[in-house]
């Protein structure tokens, strides 16, 4: 699967780290696929909701019946492996795991690929849509 591909086949995309900071990368990411029509569910333990979203406080926390194409996360490199492992514990995997531009974990990396999840780091949803020209 490329990386364009996997982008004009989603819908749904799960932000963990997601903030209500406007001038926060999380926010602004967000906010640019949501306007290339994704749908965004927000995941950060600190938040009750984002743009009148419920936010979940962990992936693992999102209800079953709603499915999940990619989860794009915006942690710290040493977090990512706690993260994906979240990830994991759905019994509906989504289709990527996504790690934000300057994040890279060989360790989030092998869990995901040995799961069977499409993984990606170090690159930015918004500039993949962009370049792709993704709307949903």
């Amino acid at each position: 699967m490329t990386i364009p591909d996997l982008l004009r086949s989603s819908k749904t995309i799960a932000v963990v780290g997601i903030s209500n900071e406007p001038d926060r990368p999380s926010s602004d990411v967000s906010e640019q696929l949501m306007r290339r029509g994704f749908t965004i569910i927000p995941v950060n333990p600190r938040l009750k909701e984002w743009h009148g979203i419920p936010a979940y406080p962990y992936v693992s926390s999102i209800p079953e019946d709603i499915s999940i194409d990619i989860v794009d996360i915006f942690r710290r490199s040493e977090f990512t492996p706690d993260t994906v492992r979240d990830i994991l514990k759905r019994k509906n995997k989504p289709r990527c795991i996504w790690l934000q531009q300057d994040i890279i974990n060989d360790e989030a990396r092998k869990l995901s690929e040995d799961a069977g999840v499409f993984y990606v780091e170090d690159r930015c949803t918004a500039v993949e849509a962009a370049l792709a020209r993704v709307t949903v």
